[in-house]
């Protein structure tokens, strides 16, 4: 199990090692690492000076101002902005999606362009989002993308249309989804430091469904990575993209 992989092919390539499946949680793309502004879409193509000046504005959140000083960077390279960014991110997910093994289930993060990938999945990769599948005997549940936040992301969608996708999976015996429940201890993330959007829908689930686990990322470095609600194991996968290692689940 893993989630926000941000451009780690290389341990992804070894993350299935010994394992019956692996189930990736989305976010593959890498357009800014916040640890290492050399890395990612945005310091490719405007400097690692202008990804620390980004990262500064957020990190305080000044989005209004990231987002003018953005559109500055944007303009002064001309061209088509959104050609400029599927091209990078089709080099990233040609990557990527062939590190995967077989088999492999798999849903969008925020960050991801969900378009692309039924491009680059092959028959070894099952994609799913507000779908089920049965693993091992037990159900899968799994719900993608985030919801709506100042960043704009690329697959950030509304709170009513997440709800929905999270009340079509049902009940489950695992619930794999980016984003966390809306649990203040699983949403804050401690280096940020700021609270990451999380589902009110999705905990109203698990206090519904009872499932046995609800799996998750997107926080990289949250407050309590593990939690109980009720019957249900609460688990933050990991930020794959820094540890380069996989979460075991065993049954």
């Amino acid at each position: 199990m893993v989630s926000d992989v941000h451009g780690n092919a290389r341990d992804l390539a070894r993350a299935g090692a010994g394992a019956d499946a692996l189930i990736c949680l989305g976010d593959l793309v890498l357009f800014l690492d916040y640890a290492d502004h050399s890395r990612g879409i945005f310091p490719d193509l405007f400097g690692v000076a202008n990804a620390d000046r980004i990262v500064e504005l957020r990190t305080a959140r000044r989005f209004e101002e990231a987002r003018v000083f953005g559109a500055s960077l944007w303009a002064g390279i001309g061209g088509d902005r959104a050609a400029a960014i599927e091209k990078a991110v089709r080099k990233q997910y040609a990557e990527m999606f062939a590190a995967f093994p077989t088999p492999t289930y798999a849903t969008y993060g925020n960050v991801d362009m969900p378009p692309l990938w039924a491009e680059y999945a092959g028959p070894g990769t099952t994609v799913l989002d507000g779908e089920r599948v049965e693993i091992g005997g037990r159900v899968f549940g799994f719900v993608g993308g985030g919801l709506r936040t100042p960043m704009s992301t690329p697959y950030e969608i509304s709170d009513e249309e997440y709800a929905a996708k999270v009340e079509a999976v049902g009940e489950v015996d695992v619930l794999c989804t980016h984003i966390p429940p809306e649990v203040p201890e699983l949403v804050y993330d401690t280096v940020a430091r700021r609270f990451e959007r999380g589902s009110r829908a999705l905990l109203a689930a698990i206090h519904r469904t009872r499932p046995r686990y609800a799996l998750f990322g997107h926080v990289h470095q949250p407050l309590v990575r593990r939690m109980r609600i009720g019957p249900t194991e609460c688990v933050n996968v990991g930020h794959f993209a820094g540890t380069g290692k996989p979460w075991a689940l065993e049954w």
